[in-house]
Formats: C-alpha cells, sequence, structure tokens
C-alpha cells in the first residue's frame, strides 16, 4: 500500500509540476483565435509534427464508450450486494473506493472544464474548448486501470482475467495514442491526463491492497 501511494504522489507532484510550467514557461499565442499555450515550442512542433486527424477523434470518442462498461458491471455487482445484504457496510469495500474514484474522476472532468490551462489546438464545431488534462484520456485511464485491479478480485479464471485485462490495456493504449495522433489536444495535454488517470489507479489499489486478490 505504502508503494502504490508513494507511486501516487509522485506522479501528483509531476503534476502539478506540468501545471506549473504550462503556466510559466513559453507561453505564447499559438493557439485558435490567438489563445496563449504554455511550453509553446514543446507543444506546437509535437503538433505540427503529427498534424490533425479528425478521423481518430471519432475513433477514440467511441472507444472512450467502453470505460462506461466496466464502471456499469462494478457498480452492478455493488447494488446486488446492497439489496442481498441491505447493509452498504456489507458491500465489498473496494467496490465503495471504485465509487469514490469514479466521483473523483467527474469533480475533475468539471473542474478543468471551469479552469482553463490550456485551450485545444483546433477548434470544436466551431468553439475554443479547454484542453488541459485530456479529460477522455484521464477517464479511461483510470477506470481501466481500476478495472484490471478489480478483475484480480472477481474472476476466477486466470486465463479469463488476463484476457480482460489485455483487452482494458489495448483500449488504454490505443486511446491514449489515437488521442494524440487526432490533433485535438496538445502533447501536454495527454501527458497530464495519463498523470492524473495513473494516480487515481495507484490511490485506488493501494486503499483497496488489503482485500483478497
Amino acid at each position: 500500500m505504502k508503494r502504490d501511494l508513494l507511486a501516487a504522489a509522485i506522479l501528483l507532484l509531476g503534476f502539478f509540476l506540468l501545471v506549473l510550467l504550462l503556466l510559466v514557461v513559453d507561453v505564447r499565442p499559438i493557439g485558435p483565435h490567438g489563445s496563449s499555450v504554455g511550453l509553446a515550442g514543446l507543444n506546437g512542433a509535437v503538433h505540427r509534427a503529427i498534424g490533425v486527424h479528425p478521423i481518430w477523434y471519432s475513433v477514440t470518442d467511441w472507444l472512450g464508450l467502453t470505460a462506461f462498461l466496466p464502471a456499469l458491471v462494478f457498480a452492478g455487482i455493488g447494488f446486488s450486494q446492497l439489496l442481498r445484504t441491505r447493509s452498504l457496510h456489507r458491500v465489498d469495500s473496494s467496490l465503495l473506493v471504485l465509487g469514490a474514484s469514479y466521483l473523483v474522476v467527474l469533480l475533475l472532468y468539471v473542474f478543468f472544464e471551469l479552469v482553463v490551462v490550456n485551450h485545444r489546438p483546433i477548434l470544436i464545431d466551431g468553439n475554443l474548448e479547454a484542453s488541459f488534462p485530456s479529460s477522455h484520456t484521464m477517464a479511461v485511464v483510470s477506470v481501466m486501470g481500476t478495472a484490471c485491479v478489480q478483475l484480480r478480485r472477481y474472476v476466477a479464471n486466470t486465463l479469463v482475467g488476463r484476457c480482460l485485462q489485455g483487452t482494458a490495456m489495448l483500449v488504454v493504449a490505443i486511446t491514449v495514442l489515437g488521442r494524440l495522433y487526432s490533433g485535438v489536444h496538445w502533447f501536454t495535454d495527454i501527458v497530464g491526463g495519463v498523470l492524473l488517470g495513473s494516480a487515481i489507479v495507484l490511490v485506488f489499489r493501494g486503499a483497496t491492497s488489503g482485500e483478497g486478490q
């Protein structure tokens, strides 16, 4: 547990350092409508090298919907336990912590929609939208990552469990790389989403490490 929480703290420290750098280092108006972007040299270079690929924006949008599947499954398990035992205290504690992690993701999504660090490198439907961190990346990394932890507890068949975990990690990889390749985010947006999402997974794993695997 201590190792996981320490790793999560390091990731969060890296995230806050990244935010600080974006706010004060190489801030220039390279975005749409002259919007300012931190670490403009790095972000601009990566964006120019990759370009914009709208098809991957659509693909990752649809792929992101798969993150709802494990969330619904584990919510269903928790609800069935609640109905059966009629006591919240008898619901698996890992499911309660998992629900709390989903709430954290939602709150972070709302927060960074209101507190804008960077705007997107392109207009979406003619609108300038908040871009940092990539909430899509954060959500998929955190939901699929915590799902991998839970699968060790709820899937007895090792082969099935590994196949499901491998599928979840494939979804994460395609989403992260596809979101970057789509060109709808700056490079640092993707990095920020991965840092936050991974920190949530590590906190969850550390907080539930006492439960059987």
